[in-house]
């Protein structure tokens, strides 16, 4: 004979027990409201605490519940772990008063990754520092290790996605002002490869033309073709002012190279016409640089030694310093005929 059930009976839960899918809702409801601590109090109310032996307790060890779990006991270490350093701070109850099939209100699922540490690499100074880093940027510490634990996958974001490479760039300049070994890896890096020496001589050179009128706009101070440093007029100061606004406002990023040329060559040429424009400050201009040559020039000679002259003696030598000797001479004469009559 046959029996024919009726389909919606088939469907319905036997009373008292609960059909897979409601299982699976139950089970799902509960890892969404509570996070990791669904499976941190399965693993607190049936792992038994150090200590305490088999006879004591109706408890498994976390060996004999991994095997049961189908995992392995190093995972269910790290959410027994999590459960015990919420214990200590009054989060959750002690393994101790918990039982086998105990139900208990969970914290809120946002807690969870205060506690859970899914690598046991965050237990190493390594880790612990990266976790520290972590917490002061503001996310999660398994992203981070996660990152630090795949180098390779790190080095492939970089190459392909720009935003990464700013990322990373960032991090760099935070971490080598404090890290002297660091420091010297990339200032080697840097010597050693033509296309980051040129780049770093044309950001240096914009820098510098940057901090000239930088001085002018924010000392008041200008710095003569001479050497002279003297204070700066008004209207040349305003002009500086105006120039150091425009690449103070330039984007990140913007290349500063030719605005900072443009404003370097108008402040150069304001400074000699400023000089050329006052008589006495043009002599004076013509003295500096005339007492400049001949300090360079004295140092040269005072350098020089002539204990080897029988070994580097050569015709053209002596020829060029009869020449100079005689150039001496002749600005010796103009100098002293120039001379006030006493």
């Amino acid at each position: 004979m046959t029996v024919v059930l009726d389909p919606s009976a088939q469907s319905a839960p036997i009373q008292g027990v609960l059909d897979p899918i409601s299982c699976d809702a139950r089970d799902f409801g509960a890892y969404a409201r509570n996070g990791g601590w669904a499976f941190a109090l399965m693993v607190a109310r049936s792992v038994r605490p150090g200590g305490q032996s088999a006879d004591e307790t109706p408890k498994v060890s976390a060996k004999e519940f991994a095997e049961l779990a189908g995992c392995s006991p190093e995972r269910v270490m790290r959410y027994y772990e999590a459960w015990d350093r919420a214990a200590d701070e009054g989060l959750v109850p002690h393994f101790e008063v918990l039982v086998p099939g105990q139900d208990i209100e969970l914290p809120d699922a946002e807690a969870w990754q205060t506690y859970y540490v899914s690598r046991s690499s965050a237990t190493s100074e390594r880790g612990s520092a990266i976790t520290e880093a972590a917490a002061a940027e503001g996310i999660r510490p398994t992203k981070a290790l996660e990152v630090a634990e795949n180098p390779t996958a790190l080095r492939a974001a970089i190459l392909a996605d720009p935003s990464t490479a700013q990322a990373a760039r960032a991090a760099l300049l935070d971490r080598v002002k404090e890290d002297p070994a660091l420091q010297a890896e990339l200032a080697r890096d840097i010597a050693r490869t033509d296309e980051l020496k040129k780049a770093v001589a044309t950001e240096t050179r914009a820098a510098d033309r940057i901090g000239y009128v930088r001085q002018i706009a924010e000392k008041g101070q200008i710095r003569t073709p001479a050497g002279q440093t003297l204070d700066a007029p008004a209207e040349l100061r305003s002009e500086a002012e105006r120039h150091l606004s425009f690449l103070d406002e330039l984007e990140e990023g913007e290349d500063t190279g030719e605005w900072a040329t443009e404003a370097y060559d108008t402040m150069k040429n304001l400074v000699v016409e400023t000089v050329e424009a006052d008589p006495e400050l043009r002599v004076q201009e013509r003295r500096t640089k005339f007492y400049s040559s001949l300090q360079k020039a004295t140092k040269v000679f005072e350098e020089l030694t002539f204990d080897d002259a029988d070994d580097i003696y050569e015709d053209d030598m002596v020829q060029r310093l009869e020449e100079l000797q005689q150039a001496i001479g002749s600005c010796i004469t103009a100098l002293r005929s120039a001379a006030p009559r006493p």
